[in-house]
């Protein structure tokens, strides 16, 4: 009984408490900083993928976890950034809507539940239109993996059947990595009009290295849907990246000595040849062959006690000396 009563104390603590609110107390974590519950997407071609990211801000003293995700359709799936939020901590739900699997208007909720222990669930919704009119194939531009200084390009077509003299006038300027061309393949008169067009995406080989989820906007001559989303998802490739970073070697006591590995990975097999950083502790053993993924072991032997932050540069044979930096950290008390 005791311990409930602590654990209640604790999260009552701070200027906002969790179980000082109602149960939909989740709900705040979005409405915090001028965030938002709900998304319209609009109007959308059949067929296409699109997607929205919604700001959620833990206001309350104590940490939250996100425990549970669900929705009420299988149309949409739910990412969020990370699942524990400290307090003060932003995070994103990346909410992502599939007009393949519907026609008409479609309105669909999420469900945020947040705990563990007093568990609170947000409900989010997002909407959209799927014309019957507008199709897109496929539904959004994947460039896959792509290796890092690679261009790539990828095709959306797109068609429309109705009344209107319907025409893709452009995209939008954007300042992506990317570059656009539109190319009309064919346009059939009558009374029900048939125009098709097709959509050339490439990514510049000057993209930055991570993974990426872009949009871009097609315009239209329709004045009931002036432009539609185009969703475009690429994952550039770095020609050598090393993980975990950061390396964290946790808590550990002076005098002690402490290991972690991690891996080094290049294009094709390699050499390290330098490791920068190293000192106070910080050493690094090195792979004695070359490879193209190495296992690096990392070790910090405990001299003097505070925290440790800083940059190991490893230094390669590979692509004319292609580098690669991961942070090491750590705390050392006595």
């Amino acid at each position: 009984m005791r311990n409930v009563v602590l654990a209640l104390g604790i999260l009552l603590s701070g200027t906002a408490t969790a179980s000082a609110q109602t149960p939909e107390w989740a709900d705040k974590l979005f409405a915090a900083n001028g965030g938002t519950t709900s998304h319209n997407f609009g109007n959308v071609p059949r067929g296409a993928v699109f997607s929205h990211k919604f700001t959620m801000t833990n206001i309350y003293a104590v940490p939250l976890q996100i425990v549970s995700t669900r929705v009420s359709c299988g149309c949409v799936t739910v990412t969020p950034s990370t699942q524990q939020l400290q307090p003060k901590e932003k995070a994103t739900i990346e909410v992502t809507m599939d007009a393949r699997r519907f026609t008409g208007a479609k309105t669909v909720s999420i469900y945020i539940s947040v705990g563990p222990q007093f568990t609170s669930t947000a409900t989010l919704q997002v909407s959209a239109n799927s014309r019957t009119d507008v199709v897109f194939n496929p539904g959004q531009v994947t460039f896959g993996v792509v290796a890092s200084g690679q261009a790539s390009e990828q095709v959306i077509d797109v068609e429309y059947a109705g009344a209107l003299d319907w025409r893709v006038t452009g995209i939008a300027e954007h300042s992506l990595p990317l570059t656009t061309r539109v190319e009309e393949l064919y346009r059939q008169p009558g009374k029900i009009v048939k125009v098709g067009y097709r959509l050339h995406i490439t990514l510049k080989s000057d993209a930055p290295a991570g993974t990426h989820r872009w949009e871009l906007l097609m315009q239209t001559n329709d004045p009931s849907s002036p432009s539609f989303p185009v969703l475009v998802e690429a994952t550039i490739q770095a020609p050598l990246s090393v993980a975990p970073s950061p390396a964290n070697f946790g808590t550990v006591k002076v005098g002690e000595t402490v290991t972690r590995k991690v891996l080094v990975r290049g294009s094709k097999p390699f050499t390290i040849r330098e490791v920068e950083g190293q000192g106070d502790g910080v050493v690094v053993e090195l792979p004695s062959t070359p490879a193209a993924v190495q296992v690096v072991t990392l070790k910090w032997v405990v001299g003097q006690p505070g925290d440790l932050k800083r940059d190991l540069r490893f230094k390669t044979d590979l692509d004319a000396g292609v580098t690669a930096t991961v942070t090491v950290e750590g705390k050392a008390t006595q």
